[in-house]
């Protein structure tokens, strides 16, 4: 391994991490511990957990040789059965709170050598989100709290990962759904939390109430319909302190879209974020203890969100098209499009990046994320190859 390529004091790296240094070296060797490149080389990111440390967490080596650690976010996991669910993991736990679960992607911000950097759930730098946090947050936060990492979702039109339409934005906007302690990861209360995103002026997700465990299912179930019908997401069930883990529920409507989108491009999206879709929509429908004719709405809805998309992406490419994705993206700087068109090439990611001219003084550019996999498949079917 290249020297450049380690931090700088590899024992005391070891131990500030709580691991032998021989341990760092093969996480290094084996690029499980990666240096991040451009203007980031003294983060280090974790591509997979270990020790305790979750994917995605994140070593910065500061100039004047000390270290800081940022904590990856926790996985939330998913009720399939809203009730038992409910009562099974807060048991202990008399009131819960319900806030929106939006569909954007996921961020962490911090403030580094004056600036404001986005780390990605993997623990990448992105050059998009991180010019936008800059402009979008209030950085004297930053300044007053060093060791409070904001934890938000990125939603909007303007979106190079899950463009979504649904939200009021008409470009990207930032919305604080979490804040937690730098090195442990502990969350802010949630009220705590609220109060202080909402004293620095952040946007927040939305908050939906306040309910007794025992009838949180039921004004629950009522929530998620009303967000169905409107083309969100879902839910994240707390409790007040943030003692347990968060649980997150989703909508009918959401996990239709989610198929829609990835049968587009069925070759390109792995089988288990497919087959999850379906069965979550099983599991839903007796729950909700559906009659004949809106369990057949459920399953026309689920059927032409996974036929219609594809049978599209069919005849497109039996027609000679290519298939891809498309999203109009604004950039403040000429140089973070460069700096984010790198950061696609590394990611692998086969795009095509059209300047389109400037509109209030922010440069627009066509993005097209080429899903060749998809296109490549389907030609080789319409040649009459076999699959």
């Amino acid at each position: 391994m290249k020297g450049s390529e380690k931090p700088d004091d590899m024992e005391k790296t070891a131990r500030f991490l709580g691991l032998s240094v021989s341990r760092l070296e093969r996480l290094l060797e084996k690029g499980l511990l990666s240096r991040n490149w451009g203007n980031y080389t003294n983060f280090f990111r974790f591509e997979t957990s270990v020790s305790g440390i979750e994917r995605g967490s994140v070593l910065l080596q500061k100039s004047d040789g000390k270290l800081d650690f940022i904590l990856g976010f926790p996985k939330i996991q998913r009720a399939m059965l809203l009730g038992p669910s409910i009562n099974n993991h807060f048991s202990e736990i008399d009131k819960l709170i319900v806030e929106e679960k939006m569909n954007g992607y996921n961020v962490r911000v911090i403030e580094n050598a004056g600036k404001l950097i986005a780390f990605t759930r993997s623990g990448h730098i992105c050059p998009y989100s991180t010019e936008k946090v800059n402009y979008l947050l209030n950085t004297s936060f930053f300044r007053q709290y060093p060791d409070l990492v904001v934890h938000g979702e990125m939603a909007g039109p303007e979106n190079p990962y899950v463009s979504k339409k649904v939200y009021d934005t008409q470009t990207l906007d930032f919305f604080v759904f979490d804040i937690r302690h730098k090195k442990t990861g502990q969350p802010l209360q949630v009220r705590q939390r609220r109060e202080l995103a909402a004293s620095f002026g952040f946007k927040q997700v939305p908050f939906l109430g306040e309910f007794a465990r025992k009838e949180a299912a039921e004004k629950i179930m009522q929530i998620i319909k009303k967000l169905g019908e409107m083309g969100h997401e879902g839910v994240v069930i707390k409790d007040l302190d943030m003692d347990l883990a968060p649980i997150k529920y989703t909508c009918s409507q959401s996990n239709c879209a989610d198929l829609e989108h990835a049968f587009k491009f069925y070759n390109e999206v792995g089988r288990d974020y497919l087959y999850s879709r379906v069965v979550r929509e099983g599991f839903q429908t007796v729950e909700w203890d559906e009659d004949e004719e809106t369990m057949d709405q459920r399953c026309l809805r689920l059927g032409r969100s996974i036929i219609s998309p594809m049978a599209d992406s069919v005849r497109k490419v039996g027609s000679g098209e290519k298939l891809y994705d498309e999203v109009t993206l604004r950039f403040q700087s000429p140089q973070t499009l460069q700096e984010f068109e790198e950061y696609f090439r590394r990611l692998g990611i086969d795009a095509i990046f059209d300047r389109v001219g400037y509109s209030g003084g922010e440069l627009m550019v066509n993005l097209q994320k080429l899903n060749q996999s998809t296109t490549d498949k389907t030609e080789a079917m319409w040649e009459g190859n076999l699959w």
